[in-house]
């Protein structure tokens, strides 16, 4: 009777690392298939998918945020829900109720609670527009992204894993909306901005949408791979530099700050705390397993800089009539620490 050779950590960590950017490649050409463009925010939320964190897609309507959302659940076999966020959602809409029912048992009817559940009892859910609801429903998402649980009625439910959200936000149209508390945006891993597309890909976008429907996407990576994935990444090492480099450039993020230059001392009231930096240090892992590396690196660090930072900057009303983006800052905070 043959047996299966016992492998070393090393090997294991090894395997694992190569069907890790198996399968984040195959999850690219899956999403190809009905997303044309838009290649950098895909690796951005592939960098979140392994990281087991969250993202906020950003980006004016018709750029295929919601498609890139329900086809990475498609590729990926997972369960998918999506929810609409509206003035009036209230956070039963979001999490599920206690519902009373009549029951007949032995020929007696007789009344018992039931719990029903919301549609962020998903694996991957997509929060649409999520800056068009009231505090109080966006802090029952808040308790979801940061405990993975929802409490009803008294009663804490786990949530499926593994279990991310995908919001979007419009930076268009802002009256009427809920500006995201920064408790909230800090949760999220990474902002990722849906740019528009370059006219080769709007061309391609015309005929390949008007042609019929689109292609059924096929699951090309199961949610037991997905787990031990997710668990694998975080053991990923990075080197002395790379996590120097990220807690610098959090700590250049803070006005008043020894290494702060000056345009943040000048246009950001609050900078990133030290979520920041550890979300620096994780999304540089994940990059590092999407490409198959071995260990994160400085250059990984960099390339998550942006989407990594941009969202913990609290700027300045200064910022805002100077035109000081949080682009500009970012930027600004990567020459300090000498980054180019």
């Amino acid at each position: 009777m043959s047996t299966q050779p016992v492998l070393s950590p090393e090997a294991r960590d090894s395997a694992l690392l190569e069907r890790c950017a198996h399968a984040c490649e195959e999850l690219k050409r899956q999403i190809a298939r009905v997303v044309v463009g838009q290649d950098a925010a895909v690796e951005a939320m592939l960098i979140t998918l392994l990281a087991r964190g969250h993202a906020l897609l950003v980006g004016v309507p018709g750029l295929a945020k919601t498609l890139l959302v329900s086809s990475l659940a498609k590729a990926l076999d997972l369960s998918f829900g999506r929810v609409q966020f509206t003035p009036d959602l209230l956070p039963a809409d979001i999490t599920g109720t206690d519902v009373l029912n009549e029951v007949e048992r032995e020929g007696r009817v007789r009344r018992e609670v039931s719990f029903v559940p919301g549609p962020i009892f998903k694996n991957l859910v997509l929060a649409d527009e999520v800056n068009r609801t009231p505090p109080k429903t966006q802090a029952a998402l808040l308790e979801a992204m940061q405990e993975r649980k929802v409490t009803v009625g008294g009663t804490t439910r786990p949530l499926p894993d593994p279990f991310l959200v995908f919001a979007t936000q419009n930076p268009i149209e802002q009256e009427g909306t809920y500006p995201l508390p920064e408790a909230q945006l800090d949760r999220f891993l990474l902002e990722v901005h849906v740019d528009y597309p370059s006219e080769a890909e709007e061309l391609e976008i015309a005929r390949r949408t008007t042609s019929g429907p689109l292609p059924e996407l096929e699951a090309v990576v199961t949610v037991d791979d997905l787990r031990q994935i997710g668990a694998f990444v975080p053991r990923i090492p990075a080197t002395d530099e790379a996590v120097s480099l990220a807690v610098r450039m959090a700590r250049a993020s803070r006005p008043g700050a020894a290494d702060a230059p000056s345009e943040v001392t000048e246009y950001v009231r609050y900078g990133a705390g030290p979520r920041g930096s550890q979300a620096l240090v994780l999304a540089a892992k994940a990059r590092a397993a999407l490409r198959g590396e071995p260990a994160a690196d400085i250059e990984d660090v960099a390339a998550v800089a942006l989407p990594g930072l941009r969202h913990r900057l609290v700027l300045s009303y200064r910022a805002e009539v100077d035109g000081v983006t949080d682009v500009d800052l970012v930027r600004a905070v990567q020459k300090r620490v000498g980054l180019k």
